[in-house]
């Protein structure tokens, strides 16, 4: 995922000015090129996502999953948008046609060889200054998931296979498997 450096400083309406095809992520009016995902990231996307969306109707939960692409507008700026990989959203004020405005609640962001540096890294530190509440990198390569609970200030690491609990909702855990 590396970041476009013809210009200074990008706007969202760079974002949006991209040729149709084109996607691509602005933190602090930085523009980074995403690549397509793979077989397995989709995989995975969409099993996690079907494990929350089926807990939230289960328990017939106020929240919303979303799956990229997706528009986050973290911030109130024009220097700040992510399509996160899973991102679930509890205040349906912060959502309308375009996207959300603000910070979901719980992000999931799976790793793909260019996006390594992003997710380790530059998203954990804006996501956790825009007001996420959890967020998980989920390594495929590597085969474990890294949880941040930004609530609790608390990171851990878990296996694929292993039962890995949700914050935003206590007592609900997922597992990966290979």
């Amino acid at each position: 995922m590396p970041a476009l450096n013809n210009q200074s400083t990008y706007t969202i309406d760079d974002i949006f000015a991209l040729p149709d095809g084109e996607r691509a992520e602005l933190i602090d009016g930085v523009m980074y090129d995403m690549a397509p995902p793979s077989g397995e990231h989709q995989r995975i996307s969409i099993s996690l996502s079907t494990q929350l969306y089926n807990h939230i109707q289960k328990n017939k939960g106020n929240c919303q999953v979303y799956y990229a692409p997706y528009a986050v507008f973290l911030n109130d700026d024009d220097y700040n948008y992510v399509e996160p990989d899973i991102a679930v959203i509890c205040d349906k004020k912060k959502l309308d046609d375009e996207g959300c405005h603000g910070a979901p609640d719980f992000i999931i962001e799976i790793v793909s060889p260019s996006s390594r540096k992003m997710d380790y890294m530059i998203k954990m530190i804006k996501y956790q200054k825009s007001g996420v509440r959890e967020y998980w990198i989920v390594d495929p390569l590597k085969q474990n998931v890294r949880t941040y609970d930004f609530m609790e200030n608390e990171t851990a690491d878990y296996s694929f296979g292993e039962d890995i609990p949700v914050a935003i909702y206590p007592g609900f855990s997922i597992s990966i498997h290979e």
